[in-house]
């Protein structure tokens, strides 16, 4: 259990000042903690200098200054070029870092960085600048969960706290199934909005009648998580046959408006494959065995 445990007023550093840096640091300034901002173009903390933060003459200093230091630079090659460097030394302090890269660069980089005495948490921002410090702004954690709980305090000034689990790579995992869910909806819709458009229907006629299905389909997915998780896939709605059939209209459908048809000719593939394997009379969920399966083709 750390020994570190958070307090409403802890000290805090933010080591980078991109839009998202600068977005963290103004949010503990604004939760009133006193925080200490480090980047390798200081101009960029004057903004922040003047709302009250101290500008870190060296990374070392930086790392000195908080009883927690938040890193969020442009990768993860970056973070350890410059965490490594002489006059930065990791020994003592607690690192959580909000840098965008994959779960193998997240568990890596906690080993370095636990190598060299730091405690490591990884994390991910699932929000845009501007929504950080409200609720709305959701912080992914993963790693030693004492740690996540001894800082939360400080950490509910970012947005809302969500603790994974030890594996240091899950906040990096659950940022790209994110990122998967969020551009298989917005293509979705494009798909709908192009075949629409073909037919005199603008954008923002059709983008309520496309939110109305995605929220629908939402409430699909916790029973089609249980079958999943059962493996076991009965035709509780609708068989994958009767599904591909569909599919088969929305191609023939696409290319006679004119519109690309290669996002559905896809997803038919994968049904097909999955049928020919004797899936045919099973729910959609079975399709996960097709995605669970690298191609080689």
């Amino acid at each position: 259990m750390s020994n570190h445990t958070d307090t409403a007023v802890s000290s805090v550093t933010v080591v980078g000042l991109g839009l998202m840096g600068q977005a963290l640091a103004g949010a503990f300034l604004k939760a009133g903690h006193p925080t200490t901002v480090w980047n390798r173009t200081a101009a960029k903390a004057d903004a922040l200098v003047a709302e009250g933060a101290r500008l870190a003459p060296t990374i070392g200093d930086a790392l000195r200054a908080g009883s927690l230091t938040i890193v969020c630079l442009t990768d993860y090659r970056a973070v350890r070029e410059l965490l490594g460097a002489s006059e930065a030394d990791l020994a003592g302090t607690t690192l959580i870092n909000l840098t965008s890269g994959d779960s193998t660069q997240a568990r890596e980089t906690a080993r370095w960085a636990e190598e060299r005495g730091a405690r490591y948490l990884d994390g991910a921002i699932m929000a845009i600048p501007s929504s950080i410090g409200t609720a709305g702004a959701v912080i992914l954690h993963s790693g030693p969960e004492a740690e996540f709980e001894a800082h939360r305090p400080t950490l509910d000034a970012l947005g809302t706290a969500t603790y994974l689990g030890a594996d240091h790579g899950l906040a990096s995992l659950y940022d790209v199934a994110g990122l998967a869910m969020m551009w298989s909806v917005l293509n979705a819709w494009l798909q709908g909005t192009a075949m629409l458009r073909a037919a005199g229907v603008d954008a923002a006629t059709y983008a309520p009648f496309a939110q109305m299905i995605a929220a629908e389909v939402a409430t699909w997915l916790p029973g089609y998580a249980e079958q999943i998780d059962k493996g076991s896939f009965p035709a509780e709605v609708s068989a994958l046959e009767t599904d591909a059939r569909a599919m088969a209209h929305l191609i023939e459908e696409s290319e006679a408006l004119g519109v690309n048809a290669e996002l559905p000719r896809l997803i038919r593939s994968m049904a097909d494959r999955a049928i020919a394997a004797g899936h045919g009379g099973e729910q959609y969920p079975v399709l996960i065995e097709e995605f669970g399966t690298p191609r080689t083709d």
